[in-house]
């Protein structure tokens, strides 16, 4: 039986920087639908980027991305009773996603000081190849590595 065909909503740009993956990443953020609360995390990381690290912030953010978005990834597969670790290639979309995810891991992990300055110092890390999220995209990369030789079991 074949699954359900996946629906993609339309999602609108931000209001400040007219960008859509400014709004996915807002979206991401947002906890509790409280997203005027994101929207102002997110604006102040951008203000902090601009005013103390002196960076254009939607070019930082379009490398932070892309630094830490994985290329290859694993997927369990079940064959013949044994469990096996594929590695596969990640579409763009989950890429965006995985990185996101592993950016405000990384920076809710921290303790001490507030989210947009967490979130701050994540991304000028991020934008050197350092911090955490960059060590998960590594991790993840290593795995698929070492599990290269199941990649013919790759469906």
């Amino acid at each position: 039986m074949r699954r359900k065909h996946k629906f993609i909503r339309e999602i609108q740009p931000d209001q400040k920087y007219g960008s859509v993956t400014v709004a996915k990443f807002i979206n991401y953020v947002m906890k509790k639908g409280k997203k005027s609360v994101a929207q102002k995390v997110v604006y102040r990381t951008f203000d902090a980027l601009e005013q103390q690290y002196k960076q254009e912030p939607i070019a930082l953010f379009d490398k932070v991305i892309e630094n830490v978005g994985p290329t290859v990834e694993v997927k369990s597969r079940r064959i013949g009773g044994a469990t096996y670790q594929v590695p596969r290639e990640v579409r763009g979309e989950r890429k965006f996603a995985l990185a996101c995810r592993w950016l405000l891991g990384a920076t809710r992990a921290k303790k001490g000081k507030p989210m947009h300055k967490k979130l701050a110092e994540e991304m000028m890390l991020a934008s050197k190849n350092e911090g955490t999220a960059i060590k998960k995209r590594m991790d993840t990369h290593r795995m698929a590595e070492a599990n290269k030789a199941f990649a013919h079991f790759s469906w």
